[in-house]
């Protein structure tokens, strides 16, 4: 049984910031408040408060399902390499915690000040997540749940390991990049550019983990 720890307190008191912050505002909500949000960083959908806390009961929710996985990997990994990088794990798990609660308390934010461009809160938290997980990277160890998982790189640990060098630089540096640029950029471009920032992420070291395994691979 995994005891619990400094750094689950430390997560638990993160994971209860949206609903101390939720609890501030809600008596400031109207009636019906934005549920949805479009390209143009503008409510498109309203509804009830309960469906607003709804939506965010579902982050918390998921939160929490994330960071148990996370927690009990060991567990459960077939492969039993999760073990040696238990601490990587770990640091991944505080992470998420960390985002979906920024991400509640944004959503919160917007929700409440209508005039707010929800984009220019939403899309440069996961521009740092990405940039989070870039740099936790080259410390992931082969495994069935986190990182980038192709059927070459969990085939090869040499293809795991290139893969996930090259994966760790360009999700860091992009992360940030994207970060700023939607900062600046306007709603819909912010989106877009986005967008084909994160295919490129997901693309360049999928078709790096094949070329590298059929050039390595042991004959």
């Amino acid at each position: 049984m995994k005891k619990f720890t400094w750094i689950d307190a430390a997560a638990l008191i993160i994971w209860l910031l949206p609903v101390a912050y939720i609890a501030y505002i809600y008596s400031s909500l109207p009636v019906s408040v934005p549920v949805h949000f479009g390209a143009n960083g503008q409510p498109d959908r309203y509804g009830s408060r309960g469906e607003f806390i709804g939506g965010e009961a579902i982050l918390m929710g998921t939160s929490a399902l994330v960071y148990l996985l996370m927690k009990f990997l060991p567990a459960i990994d077939p492969k039993k390499y999760v073990k040696y990088g238990e601490a990587t794990f770990q640091k991944l798990a505080f992470g998420m915690v960390a985002f979906f609660a920024a991400l509640g308390i944004a959503i919160a934010f917007a929700t409440l000040n209508h005039a707010f461009k929800i984009d220019k809160l939403i899309l440069p938290i996961v521009g740092l997540l990405f940039a989070f997980i870039g740099n936790m990277m080259h410390s992931i160890k082969p495994n069935y749940f986190a990182g980038i998982r192709t059927p070459w790189t969990l085939e090869d640990d040499d293809t795991w390991r290139a893969t996930h060098r090259l994966a760790g630089k360009l999700w860091f540096t992009a992360g940030i990049s994207l970060t700023a640029l939607v900062l600046f950029l306007p709603a819909k471009a912010s989106t877009v550019v986005f967008l084909v920032g994160v295919g490129v992420m997901v693309f360049i070291p999928v078709v790096y983990s094949y070329t590298y395994f059929k050039k390595h691979r042991p004959r």
